[in-house]
């Protein structure tokens, strides 16, 4: 596997709905095997929530899986779906990158699908509950139609969990140390951050909403709020994951947890 191609230009400009999802889906690709060596100790053999190291084992978000269908959209190599499968789901794990998807085929007892999350290749109806941990949210124009699918799929009653990163983020640079403490953007700018290639195509897009625009996604979808977790950084983790870390931790929030039930 390829790793992804050179920058040749990043920062804060336009990325339409089409090319995000091309861009992404060739970054992923690409990426998946060195994200997999960095991280995969990590995430694997249990569902975390996000950088801080918040399991479900720990908060209970989902609720009791045994027995029911678990859908997650943007699942990278499964390992959420692995932690499921050993707990009585039936794990439906669903990416747009075929690199990340070949990892979690290793897996065994798991249903696999590759597909964009703003057209889910499922009936409606068929799913108990649905997640997402850090998952396509951030990296489609137009989240919304993710959300809108979720809730096509889902039977009444059932629960809708996604963490993303904490919009308030957004302000801050992306950098683990001091330079990371310091506001330096509006939270309110929605422009996406981009990276682009040497023939000027985007190669990578992620798009930000506020927590504003989240909740009312989140009920313009036809979903109830239940809760809105921001899960605090342990004082005995030292791992840093990108922009975030130890020293930003304590200050910042660092992922925001949407708790939602289609009613």
């Amino acid at each position: 596997m390829t790793e992804p191609e050179p920058i040749a230009d990043a920062g804060y400009r336009p990325a339409g709905a089409v090319e995000t999802v091309r861009a992404n889906r060739s970054w992923w690709d690409r990426a998946a095997a060195g994200y997999l060596r960095e991280h995969g100790d990590f995430l694997s053999g249990r569902l975390v929530w996000g950088p801080e190291g918040l399991t479900e084992d720990e908060a209970g978000l989902l609720g009791d899986v045994a027995g029911r269908t678990v859908v997650e959209i943007g699942s990278g190599a499964a390992q959420c779906g692995a932690w499921l499968a050993g707990r009585g789901a039936q794990a439906v794990s669903i990416d747009l990158s075929i690199g990340m998807l070949r990892a979690a085929a290793r897996r065994p007892g798991l249903g696999l699908l590759q597909a964009d999350g703003r057209r889910l290749p499922l009936p409606d109806g068929c799913a108990d509950v649905a997640f997402t941990a850090y998952g396509a949210l951030p990296f489609v124009a137009d989240p919304e139609r993710i959300l809108a699918e979720v809730f096509r799929v889902l039977r009444s009653g059932a629960r809708w969990v996604f963490a993303v990163p904490h919009p308030v983020r957004w302000a801050f640079p992306d950098d683990p140390g001091p330079e990371g403490l310091t506001a330096t953007r509006s939270y309110f700018d929605r422009t996406p951050y981009v990276e682009s290639g040497a023939a000027g195509q985007v190669s990578y897009a992620e798009h930000h909403a506020t927590l504003g625009d989240w909740v009312r996604m989140i009920t313009g979808a036809g979903f109830r709020l239940l809760d809105l977790v921001e899960p605090q950084w342990p004082d005995a983790h030292r791992r840093t994951w990108g922009g975030w870390s130890p020293l930003r931790g304590r200050l910042l929030p660092g992922t925001a947890i949407f708790v939602t039930s289609r009613p």
